[in-house]
């Protein structure tokens, strides 16, 4: 009797968690399948925009040219800037790839600029983010995904909605049929009545997804919520809360120390790498922050991290992904688990569906609800329990 109980009391939190947060599920889950393979549409469009980037020799044989040195790519776009004052320079994204541009992130007040793309041989600015489509479209479908366009307020429904649908996939696996019998909860009738068929549908379609819903819900709601995730992360892994971010001690007089002496010093730390990117302090006392690619990193831009202060050069702070604790290797692991880079091409065509699973679920569930009030207007039965709705 009590578990009969508590089946029903998970059946009816299953079915209106559902129709609560099922068009919210739909926009988060579509606009993630649009984005899983969004780099690599993005690189394909931006080079037929901007042209191909070659350092090998050409034909006329013309040696294989080098990469020039940030400092040199950094003065270069500075000059585009010259007649617009406030503007400055925020970061700057070295890609381990030889044929795609360094991108370089100009600010102005509290906001970011157009990105700029730049060729890493030449120096020669290519383009904008603000001239390429498929930047702009990508830019509004992120937005779109972690917070529906609606600033800190659709940020936090965003959150609360991947919370939500965490739940809704724990709920659906604990009332999934194939439980008593396992061919029975992978069978679909198409000729069946179109409520069953609506049934079987969503049963399949929702516990072959379930698991990955469950963990992208999960990581989303601990992204968007990471001020209240991260302590109790960081609790439950036993791993100390990390220090406040390192500081830089401003010298009265005295002008923050050049960009080659510093990626001297970073160099030093982690030597035989890959830059990744370079983090220009906004404040004065701001540190300057440059992050650096191991081999054994699977980011593009790396996880590993070296903090100085922009006066002295002093290393301030070092963050070496191969020696992180364990609280942070856990939040590490949520960027591929959520995006479905963990296994490679197969997990990411596979989380391409996983996006698709919201609106087929919603669309069975809300067919079987509609069918449950046809029928039975006023009388809850828990004989058809078994359906989730």
């Amino acid at each position: 009797m009590h578990s009969k109980k508590l089946r029903d009391f998970v059946f009816r939190l299953h079915r209106y968690i559902g129709l609560v947060v099922g068009l919210i599920a739909i926009i988060i889950g579509l606009t993630g399948s649009m984005l899983v393979f969004h780099d690599e549409i993005s690189e394909f469009l931006l080079h037929r925009q901007i042209g191909t980037i070659t350092p090998s020799g050409d034909a006329y044989g013309n040696p294989k040219r080098e990469r020039l040195p940030v400092e040199v790519i950094l003065n270069r776009v500075k000059t585009t800037y010259a007649n617009q004052p406030g503007v400055t320079i925020d970061r700057i994204y070295i890609s381990a790839k030889p044929n795609a541009p360094v991108i370089v992130v100009p600010r102005k007040q509290e906001s970011d600029l157009a990105e700029l793309y730049v060729n890493p041989y030449t120096g020669v600015v290519l383009g904008n983010s603000q001239e390429i489509f498929s930047e702009r479209f990508f830019s509004v479908v992120y937005e779109l995904h972690y917070a529906l366009l609606l600033g800190k307020t659709g940020y936090a429904i965003a959150g609360i909605t991947a919370l939500l649908m965490c739940i809704l996939s724990i709920t659906g696996i604990l009332l999934w049929p194939g439980w008593r019998k396992l061919l029975n909860g992978f069978k679909i009738k198409l000729d069946a009545h179109p409520k069953r068929v609506n049934f079987d549908i969503h049963k399949v379609a929702g516990i072959v997804t379930a698991i990955f819903i469950a963990v992208t819900g999960f990581t989303g709601f601990c992204w968007n919520f990471s001020d209240f995730t991260k302590p109790i992360i960081y609790s439950v892994t036993l791993t100390r809360k990390p220090a406040s971010e390192p500081v830089s001690i401003p010298v009265p007089g005295k002008t923050p120390l050049k960009l080659t002496d510093q990626l001297k010093t970073a160099r030093a730390t982690f030597p035989n790498t890959m830059l990744g990117t370079i983090y220009f302090p906004r404040k004065p006392e701001d540190a300057l922050s440059i992050r650096f690619k191991l081999p054994q990193d699977d980011d593009e831009n790396g996880l590993s991290y070296v903090y100085l202060d922009q006066y002295s050069g002093k290393v301030l702070r070092v963050d070496n992904i191969l020696e992180i604790p364990l609280g942070d290797r856990v939040l590490n692991s949520f960027e591929p688990l959520h995006y479905g880079t963990f296994g490679g091409i197969p997990t990411r065509i596979l989380y391409v569906f996983v996006g698709l699973a919201p609106l087929i679920l919603f669309i069975t569930g809300f067919v079987m609800w509609r069918y449950r009030h046809r029928t039975q207007p006023h009388i809850y039965t828990t004989s058809n329990s078994n359906l989730p709705n």
